[in-house]
C-alpha cells in the first residue's frame, strides 16, 4: 500500500508531538495524514482520547493506518474496541512506538494509569510496536509482552529513549524506514 492509497491517523501521546517530534514532521511531509486531537495534552482523560480517536477513526471512510506514539498507542489500543466491526475493517494496520507501561504504579504522572490495563487481545491487522532498551516509560520485556499480545511484530530500537525529541529523534529517518517497509506489505 502506498501513503497516499491510505489516510494516515497520527495519535501522539502524552503532551503532544511538538513541531520538531518524528511524527509531526512525518505528519507534515504526508499529503493523508491527520492527528487526532485531543482538549487536553497535559491532562489527559481517558473517556475523552479514546473518544477522540474513535471520532477520527469513523469520520473517515478510506483505509486507515494508525501511527501512534507513546499514550498514543494506549489510546488507539482502548479505541479499537469501541469501534463496530465495519470501522474496524477500515483499519489496514498500526505502527505503534514506544508504548508506556500503564500498569507500573511509579509512572508520572499518576493518571496515566486509568488508560490501563493494557490490552492482551490479539489486533485483527498488521502491526508494529517499536520500543527501547533505556524507554523510562516502559521497559523492553513489557513492551515485547505487549507487542506478543497484540500480534505485533517487535523492533528493537535498543538505546533510544523514549524515542521523541529529548531523546534525540526528531527527523528518526530509521523509523521512517521502517514504516515504508511496513506500509509495502500492507494490503490497499
Amino acid at each position: 500500500m502506498k501513503i497516499a492509497e491510505a489516510n494516515i491517523v497520527m495519535v501522539p501521546g502524552f503532551k503532544n508531538s511538538p513541531p520538531d517530534h518524528w511524527q509531526s514532521r512525518w505528519e507534515a511531509k504526508m499529503p493523508t495524514a491527520r492527528r487526532v486531537q485531543q482538549s487536553d495534552w497535559h491532562k489527559p482523560v481517558m473517556e475523552e482520547w479514546v473518544g477522540n480517536f474513535t471520532t477520527a477513526i469513523e469520520a473517515t471512510d478510506a483505509p486507515i493506518v494508525i501511527v501512534a506514539h507513546s499514550l498514543g498507542g494506549q489510546t488507539a489500543i482502548l479505541g479499537l474496541v469501541k469501534l463496530d466491526s465495519e470501522q474496524r475493517s477500515k483499519i489496514r494496520g498500526a505502527f505503534i512506538v514506544a508504548p508506556p507501561d500503564v500498569e507500573n504504579p511509579a509512572i508520572r504522572p499518576r493518571h496515566l494509569m486509568t488508560f490501563g490495563p493494557y490490552s492482551r487481545e490479539p489486533l485483527p491487522f498488521p502491526s508494529v510496536v517499536i520500543a527501547s532498551q533505556t524507554d523510562p516509560f516502559c521497559s523492553f520485556e513489557v513492551a515485547g509482552d505487549m507487542a506478543n499480545a497484540w500480534g505485533s511484530l517487535l523492533i528493537d530500537a535498543r538505546d533510544s529513549g523514549h524515542i521523541d525529541v529529548a531523546s534525540g529523534h526528531g527527523p528518526w529517518p530509521d523509523g521512517l524506514m521502517v514504516f515504508a517497509n511496513f506500509m509495502k506489505r500492507l494490503e490497499a
